[in-house]
C-alpha cells in the first residue's frame, strides 16, 4: 500500500513538472459530451452563423482591404499530433502573410482586423466557433489546454515541460477563465493540474467539472469583452 502512495504521489509530481507519464485517459462521459454539444451549439447557432455570413460577406463587398478567405487554417498541437485549427477570419490578408501561423499575436491590435473582425466576431469569441467542427472531427476536446502553434510547442518542450503530448487540446478550459483575472498559479500550472485530474478522477467527476468550465466559458462569452484579451 506504501509503494502505491508513494507512486501516486511521484505521478502527481512529474504531472505537475509537465512531464506526464502517459496519455490522459477520455472517458465516455467526455467522449459522448464532446460529440452531442458541439452538435447542439451549431444546431442553436445557426441563426448567429448566417449574420456572421452575412456580416463578412458584405464587409468583404464594401472594403476591399478586408477581402480574402472567410476562414484560415493554422497548425497546432493536440494529444502530441499536428491538425489544423479552423478559425473565422479576423485579420486582413496582408497582415495574416506576416503572422507565419500565429495570428494571434497580432489580434491584440484593432488596425490589423477586419471591419467584422472588430465588430461581429472578436467581441464575442464567434471566431472560434468553427472548432466545433475540429472537435467533431476528433481533432480536440471541448475542454482541455488550449491548441498551441508549433513553435510554441516545441519551445515549450524545449524548457521541459511536455503535457501537450499527452492530452487532447481545448476549445477552453481552467486557464481561459483567468481572462481579466490573472491567476498566481500560470496557464501552464492551470494546464497540468487539468491533466492531473483526467488521470485521477472518474469520469462522472471530471464530465460535471468540465460541464462547469463549459458554464463558465459562455458567460465570458456573453460579456462581450473579447477585443480587451
Amino acid at each position: 500500500m506504501r509503494d502505491g502512495i508513494l507512486r501516486n504521489r511521484d505521478w502527481r509530481r512529474r504531472i505537475m513538472e509537465g512531464r506526464s507519464p502517459g496519455y490522459a485517459p477520455y472517458p465516455f462521459l467526455k467522449r459522448l459530451t464532446d460529440k452531442g454539444i458541439p452538435l447542439i451549439i451549431l444546431v442553436l447557432a445557426a441563426p448567429v452563423l448566417a449574420i456572421i455570413v452575412v456580416c463578412m460577406g458584405l464587409d468583404m463587398v464594401l472594403r476591399p482591404a478586408d477581402r480574402g478567405s472567410w476562414f484560415y487554417r493554422e497548425r497546432r498541437i493536440s494529444r502530441g499530433k499536428e491538425f489544423d485549427v479552423l478559425k473565422f477570419r479576423v485579420l486582413r490578408e496582408d497582415i495574416l502573410q506576416k503572422a507565419a501561423g500565429h495570428a494571434r499575436r497580432y489580434e491584440g491590435d484593432l488596425a490589423n482586423l477586419t471591419w467584422a473582425g472588430r465588430h461581429v466576431l472578436k467581441r464575442w469569441y464567434f471566431d472560434e466557433l468553427p472548432q466545433l467542427l475540429n472537435i467533431l472531427k476528433g481533432d480536440m476536446s471541448l475542454v482541455g489546454p488550449r491548441p498551441w502553434p508549433l513553435a510554441m510547442f516545441r519551445e515549450q518542450v524545449g524548457r521541459g515541460v511536455e503535457y501537450r503530448k499527452f492530452i487532447r487540446a481545448g476549445w477552453t478550459g481552467p486557464a481561459q477563465l483567468q481572462k481579466g483575472h490573472p491567476n498566481p498559479l500560470g496557464s501552464e500550472k492551470l494546464d497540468m493540474q487539468y491533466l492531473e485530474r483526467c488521470r485521477t478522477w472518474s469520469g462522472w467527476r471530471l464530465w460535471r467539472y468540465d460541464l462547469g468550465i463549459l458554464y463558465r466559458t459562455v458567460r465570458i462569452m456573453l460579456e462581450g469583452q473579447g477585443l480587451k484579451y
